[in-house]
């Protein structure tokens, strides 16, 4: 029988950890190509032969979404797979629907699949959707263990955004690393903060790679999601993170409700900037979706160094940019503390920004008075520093999970706000880890 056609949609991430695990060296499929879309740039590039196989020596291409329809026509794709980390149930259907109309089967890819074993036990920390607090958890998780004497290694969703061939496997100990592998602001938004607390993390594209290296340095292994995505890892302990303020969200995006199936602990987050009947109802979706899930609440605590930089100041607030763009809010934690610490004015970055940053406002209108801080390369770094600049304000208010001033020469005052995961009553995750410990015997 001839290997069967096959095209995986995706965005640099889950659609390469699919490949990797299930169709390199796979005889029964022909992966003819990639489609890349939500993160700038994807397109145009190859998957190489490094990390292809010996199946695809000239590599496998990788085109932009836009050009699906034609691509299964052109090619006769007989399996399209989505590989997605963020997208909600009324557009998974649309792209179903261009791709049986073209011709082809449309494919969701399970656990069994697509989960690596490990030799050490593993910790996930995932979410129903982008921007609810993952890494604040894993910052509480890893802490509590490295409080109880255990070796962590941290492992993160990967963000492959440059030379595929130098990210095969990256590992992260010292701050040297982030300019030796050529960071963008989304991957040091991502370790800079574990690395601040002594922690190793890996990344990159060759998972089954990745979590060798991770075993030989760690007593335990903390799976640090991206998006709303599922563990690349067979998991030990599945904690997964619900915001309120998308109080609906956990059932309505993909693979976001998978996490809230596959969860053994939900934490409800960000309760104190909530309000009771939302977080009623993340609670009921809870109990209706997975019952026998532990739900632990919790607020999300907002710091600033110097609180007397906002108050009664015009402020530009700069967020997470996946959290404000796919993951749909229109505000995060530097919205938050400008509030808090009585912010005058917030001023509206839109009429000032440009390139890129411009366009994304186009692209995501609920983004109203906000600067999203995208920087997947050289170039839009550049834009989001002309857009900053360009912004008149009293006070720059860093909402990043890394401080943007120490990248970017932000040429006017800032301060970097600082959030931390603080559990509301028992038990708490400290007590969740030492059971879980007890249980694995690590």
């Amino acid at each position: 029988m001839k290997p069967k056609k096959v095209l995986i949609m995706g965005a640099a991430g889950r659609d390469f950890h699919n490949f990797n695990v299930f169709f390199r060296n796979n005889v029964s499929y022909n992966v003819v190509c990639f489609t890349a879309e939500q993160i700038p740039d994807i397109a145009g590039r190859k998957y190489p032969r490094e990390l292809a196989g010996k199946m695809y020596p000239k590599g496998i291409p990788i085109y932009p979404e836009s050009e699906l329809k034609n691509l299964i026509e052109k090619h006769k794709i007989e399996m399209t797979v989505l590989a997605y980390s963020d997208i909600s149930y009324h557009n998974v259907m649309h792209k179903s629907s261009i791709v049986n109309a073209a011709g082809s089967d449309f494919v969701f890819m399970g656990t069994n699949s697509t989960m690596l074993r490990s030799r050490k036990p593993i910790i996930s920390i995932c979410a129903v959707r982008t921007g609810c607090g993952k890494s604040q958890t894993t910052r509480r998780i890893s802490s509590i263990l490295k409080g109880l004497g255990k070796r962590v290694v941290i492992v993160r969703h990967p963000m492959p955004y440059g030379d595929l061939k130098k990210q095969i496997c990256q590992r992260f100990a010292e701050f040297g690393d982030l300019y030796r592998h050529e960071c963008t602001i989304e991957e040091r938004e991502e370790y800079e903060q574990h690395m601040r607390n002594g922690f190793v993390v890996y990344a990159g594209v060759d998972y089954g790679k990745i979590l060798k290296e991770a075993e030989k340095e760690a007593d335990v292994i903390i799976w640090d999601g991206g998006n709303n995505d599922t563990p690349f890892y067979r998991s030990d302990l599945s904690i997964v993170v619900a915001d309120p303020h998308r109080p609906g969200h956990g059932v309505r995006y993909y693979p976001g409700e998978t996490n809230l199936r596959l969860a053994d602990i939900i934490v409800i987050n960000k309760e104190n900037t909530s309000d009771r009947k939302s977080i009623n109802m993340v609670v009921d979706n809870v109990r209706k979706t997975n019952p026998a899930a532990k739900i632990i609440h919790a607020n999300s605590i907002v710091e600033v160094g110097d609180p007397g930089k906002i108050k009664g100041k015009r402020v530009l607030v700069i967020e997470d940019g996946p959290t404000l763009t796919h993951g749909e809010m229109s505000y995060g934690a530097g919205w938050v503390a400008a509030k808090k610490f009585g912010a005058r004015a917030a001023v509206r970055p839109e009429n000032y920004a440009v390139g890129s940053i411009k366009q994304a406002y186009k692209k995501y209108p609920h983004i109203k008075n906000i600067l999203p801080a995208l920087g997947y390369g050289r170039k839009q770094i550049r834009e989001l520093k002309e857009t900053i600049n360009k912004t008149p304000c009293d006070t720059v208010v860093i909402g990043t999970p890394m401080d943007l001033a120490e990248l970017i020469n932000i040429r006017k005052p800032s301060v970097y706000v600082t959030y931390h995961l603080r559990e509301k009553g028992k038990p708490d995750l400290e007590d969740v880890v030492k059971n879980f410990l007890r249980k694995t015997k690590a």
